[in-house]
């Protein structure tokens, strides 16, 4: 059966094995190099992608203007104004606003950019955004950039003035961009490579590769014997059997039959954490409950918004701000952060309540806590108590009325 032939007078090893050998298949040989598709199959990066990306796509995004005191005021869908419809509804005639930004964040954390054509109207007023898929850029002679894109065998190009570009990193020519994927190749391929061993492993039921030793007839007859033990090894897991009867004189030795001290499981939990690293973000959020409590919860939520979130909405915001309406605009676009960073309502409403009872906060500056509109009277600081105005006060004292005993005196 398994092609042992007569005994010979040498000994001879033949090791089973994939088309990778084991040590690429383990991650300590052959390429370092990962294709997005196989990053993106580490659970670890498709969480933190899909999460980073939902998470910012989702927050609110408004238009505002901000008058000569600095108070802003926010801008409603107009026809005079179509870049807030645009911003806030849909960027064109089938691209929902979600699913733009969706797709930007998506594209910047992996392949490390993503560029948006802007087209304008008869009036330069900006009113649709059509993404720009593989476009690369070039920097002309007079210092500008330029952006190119093929579609359908047609090339066009783009000034910088009408694209948004978002770029992960910028390298040191500040022309071409970093992914951080790529950049961190190395220790992606590492949970790939773990991955693609135990899934292997669990499809050949759970036996892990292994050495036959024995006398061959050659190299031929070590391949066969080889072949007919693989063929038979898979067919005792797969009908439950866990006894293989091997001939005199040879052995079978396993590379390792128990997955723990192949440091599969550990190489898995590590790439978590080395994922959470390459996107700053907290291993909680990419259902690593390993360090989470109930008391330090609150502290990452708080790290998510401070240490991650704000960095790329700020420089969505301020590329926006610099394509959309240029340079020293009164009118800007902001993402509203505060639902993440306030938790709940009644947190919220108690602290700006407080505030404004100890005269920290006008009731304006707690409105405009929450994007909210000014309202009339609100400017005044205001004290606890009967919580009327500080100019209320004159400082004056109230005389006393006279006692009987005063006016008896008096008298």
């Amino acid at each position: 059966m398994f092609g042992f032939g007569k005994r010979e007078k040498r000994e001879a090893t033949f090791t089973q094995s994939e088309p990778r050998t084991f040590m690429e298949i383990i991650g300590m040989g052959g390429s370092a190099g990962v294709s997005m598709e196989e990053a993106l199959g580490v659970p670890a990066v498709w969480a933190a992608v899909n999460f980073i990306s939902g998470t910012l796509a989702g927050l609110p995004l408004n238009v505002y203007d901000r008058d000569s005191k600095g108070v802003k005021k926010k801008v409603k869908p107009t026809k005079a104004s179509p870049v807030v419809t645009m911003l806030h509804n849909a960027v064109n005639d089938d691209y929902s606003s979600f699913q733009w930004r969706f797709d930007l964040f998506t594209a910047v954390l992996t392949e490390g950019r993503s560029v948006t054509y802007i087209e304008r109207d008869s009036l330069d007023r900006p009113v649709n955004l059509f993404p720009l898929v593989g476009a690369t850029v070039e920097r002309l002679s007079n210092g500008r950039k330029r952006y190119k894109h093929t579609a359908g065998g047609k090339t066009q190009y783009y000034d910088q003035a009408d694209v948004i570009d978002v770029p992960f990193m910028l390298k040191p020519d500040l022309l071409t961009h970093r992914s951080p994927l790529r950049q961190c190749a190395v220790a992606i391929g590492k949970a790939v490579n773990a991955n693609e061993y135990g899934s292997k492993l669990f499809k050949n039921g759970g036996l892990p590769a292994f050495t036959l030793q024995g006398p061959f007839d050659g190299q031929k007859s070590a391949a066969r014997a080889s072949d007919d033990i693989a063929r038979a090894t898979k067919e005792a897991a797969r009908q439950g059997g866990n006894v293989l009867a091997i001939p005199i004189g040879h052995k079978l030795e396993p590379l390792g039959s128990d997955p723990s001290k192949m440091q599969i499981v550990p190489t898995q939990e590590f790439a978590v954490v080395e994922v959470a690293r390459i996107y700053s973000l907290p291993p909680t959020f990419l259902q690593d409950l390993s360090r989470a409590t109930f008391s330090n919860s609150e502290q990452q939520d708080l790290h998510l918004v401070k240490h991650t979130l704000k960095r790329w909405v700020e420089q969505v915001e301020a590329e926006l701000n610099l394509k959309l309406f240029g340079r020293g605009s009164s009118r800007f676009a902001e993402f509203n952060v505060d639902g993440l960073l306030r938790g709940d309502y009644k947190t919220r409403m108690e602290g700006n309540s407080t505030a404004i009872q100890t005269g920290q906060l006008t009731p304006n500056e707690a409105r405009a806590l929450d994007n909210r509109e000014p309202l009339d009277g609100g400017d005044k600081l205001f004290i606890q108590g009967a919580t009327v105005p500080l100019d209320g006060h004159t400082g004056e004292t109230a005389q006393p009325t006279p006692t009987q005993e005063g006016a008896d005196n008096d008298a």
